[in-house]
């Protein structure tokens, strides 16, 4: 911890610390950077923005502010959390001020009121005036907190704001910090409450703990304190739901360790799929696609318990058919449910009801090998989600460790991602995203026919044998097609084309 060897402003821009202390200086108002503004100074880190209390209206003291830079942006944020509070955007810069919690007098009283001891302390910007040193104000012993790496909650701070209950291990998460454990106990006993949150802000903290490093740890932190059930109510119906065969664990406990394993897969994806390095590291380089893989990775089995069958003749084996869908179903309603955007929603919930897909395939290679109209399905339902796939299969089989699991499964996956790979770069790319040997206007010039379904179906078809190297130019797609028509019984229509001048097919 640098403490004052840092510079508590962070990254506020000149112009903007002035107006701040012309603020102060002012008179009327006294200021203080608290919260993370001061923990992550204290922790030698650069702010990424201003956090300031106000010991008058918070309203008023915006005003002042943005009077003193000549504009800005303001967000009211007053009743998100027992305060009145202000956003003020200046130049890409956030700014949150908010006026001293509960009508208190003094800052003192005011960080008592906080969420956690390592919030609760302030540096006066009086102190910060002509240059002074930073004077830290502590009532609560978050500095000795911070150097401990331990997060203590403060006297009523969860009964003020239940979302505390949740924030403090989207703390642990990010920081690397410990709950202590009369915080743990507390977060226990009054885990219920978080169910009077609001979905956006529960949603806004989970979002902090999935884009950190120790999601899964953190987690088995909110399972043990008995809030994550509170959250994820969905999940919990897998517990005790065994799954002889492949797994050794239930569905709860299967799930779990699938998020255990993509994030070992996340810190070092070549070591599962070698020779694939420089592809998976930019489809990783935006950080939306790991968040969207370690929830694919934690609810991909949610649809188990609602299509687990028994045998009926007490022989064979459990099944889960259509699981997969099922979940689809499921994860939906907990995403809008949790106000999620349409984007994240379509794009883990399409990870998940194709998770088998991977495997399925690796069933046929066993035996045969996989077809290239095989692979373009997989290719066409995958889209952009494609490595993502892999990478959520290869968490899914090592999270199961059951006797009749296929001994390599691993190995044929990777083998399996080899040979897609190679065949969309050679054949399925151009296929997809070049000019179409045969398009709509073809199919009605050449055949006579009137728009509907079946043109979809026949230029799919032109794509499939494209990819299968059956067809590799203009000419031969409209004689497949022609064969497509005749063995449908078109019989005016593929006829028609055999009266189609040769020229008209260079």
């Amino acid at each position: 911890m640098t403490g004052s060897k840092g510079d508590i402003w962070g990254g506020a821009p000149q112009r903007l610390r002035r107006a701040l202390l012309a603020v102060q200086e002012g008179g009327g108002v006294d200021l203080f950077l608290v919260g993370g503004t001061v923990r992550d100074w204290l922790l030698g880190r650069a702010a990424a923005d201003l956090d300031l209390a106000c010991s008058i209206s918070a309203k008023e003291t915006t005003a002042r502010l943005r009077r003193e830079l000549g504009g800005g942006t303001v967000v009211d944020l007053s009743g998100e959390a027992g305060e009145e509070a202000v956003r003020l955007v200046w130049r890409g810069f956030q700014v949150d001020l908010a006026s001293f919690r509960h009508g208190v007098a003094t800052v003192q009283e005011d960080l008592q009121r906080r969420d956690f001891t390592v919030n609760a302390i302030a540096v006066p910007l009086a102190s910060l005036v002509a240059g002074g040193t930073a004077q830290p104000l502590d009532p609560a012993g978050g500095v000795a907190d911070l150097r401990r790496g331990l997060l203590r909650h403060l006297p009523g701070a969860f009964a003020d704001d239940p979302l505390r209950l949740l924030r403090g291990y989207r703390f642990a998460a990010t920081l690397g910090f410990a709950l202590d454990e009369a915080t743990r106990e507390a977060v226990s006993a009054g885990a219920a409450a978080i169910n009077g949150v609001s979905a956006e802000r529960i949603t806004f903290e989970l979002r902090g703990i999935f884009l950190a490093s120790a999601t899964s740890a953190t987690l088995r932190l909110m399972d043990e304190d008995r809030l994550l059930p509170q959250l994820f109510p969905e999940l919990y119906r897998g517990r005790g739901v065994d799954q002889p065969g492949f797994h050794h664990l239930d569905v709860l406990g299967h799930s779990f360790l699938a998020l255990a394993r993509m994030e070992e897969i996340l810190a070092r994806p070549s070591s599962f799929y070698p020779g694939h390095e420089e592809r998976l590291s930019r489809y990783l380089a935006d950080g939306e696609a790991a968040l969207r893989l370690k929830w694919a990775a934690l609810f991909h089995d949610l649809g188990k318990p609602a299509t687990r069958r028994l045998p009926q003749d007490g022989a064979g084996r459990v099944t889960f058919y259509r699981h997969d869908c099922e979940g689809e179903r499921i994860f939906r309603l907990f995403a809008e449910r949790s106000r999620w955007s349409r984007e994240q929603t379509a794009a883990v919930a399409r990870l998940i009801a194709m998770h088998m897909h991977p495997f399925h395939l690796c069933n046929v290679g066993r035996s045969a090998t996989v077809s290239a109209r095989a692979i373009l399905k997989l290719c066409r339902r995958a889209g952009e989600l494609l490595d993502g796939l892999f990478l959520l299969a290869m968490a899914d089989s090592l999270a199961s460790l059951g006797t009749a699991k296929p001994p390599h499964m691993e190995e044929e996956l990777r083998q399996l991602l080899g040979r897609v790979r190679e065949l969309y770069e050679e054949r399925i790319d151009e296929a997809l995203h070049g000019p179409p040997l045969v398009n709509g206007r073809d199919l009605i010039d050449h055949f006579g026919l009137t728009p509907g379904p079946l043109f979809a179906e026949l230029l799919d078809q032109v794509t499939a044998a494209r990819v299968e190297g059956s067809v590799g130019d203009r000419a031969a797609a409209l004689a497949y097609v022609a064969e497509l028509l005749a063995a449908r019984g078109a019989g005016e229509a593929a006829t028609g084309f055999r009266l189609v001048k040769e020229s008209q097919m260079e």
